[in-house]
């Protein structure tokens, strides 16, 4: 590298959520450097194992780019965050150590909005094993649900998993057509009410978010009973979006593992105000990088 670029800053963006960790390193005039994955990074997992894990991926990255220690002197950092919420989690993340120019740390849900509208106002609405929407708007935070499973979390994968087992419990004890689905989902149990009951004792969001797939399948099959929990769903969907909108956001994005399966069963007002995302929850992070040397 030549001793005239020596001195331009570099941008680190990760961004670090349940299942897994990524990192991307850009120059200034945006160009891709490198590139870095990891396994998952919450604040659930600890500190300490959330750090190493953010570590292991920007450290790829880092390697890809082929940086030198002085060169990793000139970085600013900008990572997203799962769990970043915790009681102080944000403090003990910024008594760590580390190498750079400067560091941000920020929700994994705004590092997403940050890239959804390329850091300009904006809200998502992520639809997931949880569910949430959140927004930024002239330097307020929106916020709408994602409180966690079971007490909100509404339209989520694990809302349709809770669903699908509640209506077939019912449906085993005549309390409701027995449809394929739920005769499906039964099976799961070896028709036993007391299988799911002993699988619902130790169940997480996840575990109920693996009958989701199943739902969405035979909803698109015409089972009555997983088209009524589908269309369910989406209308919870529908009221996160409707409501960052009465809240002030010019723009919706929808986003996670279920807005392609979801979108076709919103509400047709709801699906026309949606726009496609600019960029990814790590162009979000990097956007808070670059913030940073602003700030300087």
């Amino acid at each position: 590298m030549s001793d005239a670029a020596k001195g331009s800053p570099y941008f680190l963006g990760v961004d670090g959520g349940g299942t897994g960790c990524r990192a991307r390193i850009e120059d200034m005039a945006g160009t891709v450097l490198g590139q870095g994955l990891s396994g998952p990074a919450t604040t659930r997992l600890g500190i300490d194992e959330a750090w190493a894990s953010i570590k292991r991926a920007f450290d790829a990255a880092i390697e890809e780019a082929g940086l030198d220690v002085a060169d990793i002197g000139l970085i600013h950092a900008g990572i997203g965050l799962a769990g970043i919420g915790r009681k102080g989690a944000l403090t003990a993340l910024k008594a760590i150590e580390h190498p750079f120019a400067s560091i941000d740390f920020v929700s994994d849900g705004e590092g997403a909005c940050l890239g959804a509208h390329s850091g300009r106002d904006g809200a998502i609405v992520i639809a997931g094993t949880g569910s949430i929407g959140l927004g930024l708007v002239e330097g307020r935070q929106l916020r709408v649900g994602g409180y966690g499973f079971p007490i909100s979390d509404e339209g989520s994968g694990a809302y349709l998993g809770l669903k699908v087992v509640q209506l077939a419990l019912r449906a085993h004890d005549g309390r409701e057509q027995k449809t394929a689905l739920l005769s499906e989902i039964l099976q799961r149990f070896q028709n036993d009410p007391m299988e799911a009951v002993a699988w619902m004792d130790r169940a997480s969001a996840t575990d109920y978010a693996t009958f989701a797939p199943m739902v969405l399948r035979h909803a698109d099959q015409g089972d009555a009973v997983a088209r009524r929990i589908v269309q369910s769903a989406a209308g919870h969907i529908d009221t996160l979006i409707r409501t960052l909108f009465e809240k002030g956001s010019p723009r919706v994005c929808l986003l996670g593992g279920l807005a392609s399966p979801l979108e076709p069963w919103l509400s047709p007002d709801v699906r026309r105000s949606l726009k496609p995302i600019d960029g990814d929850a790590v162009s979000g992070a990097i956007i808070l990088a670059r913030k940073t040397i602003c700030q300087h």
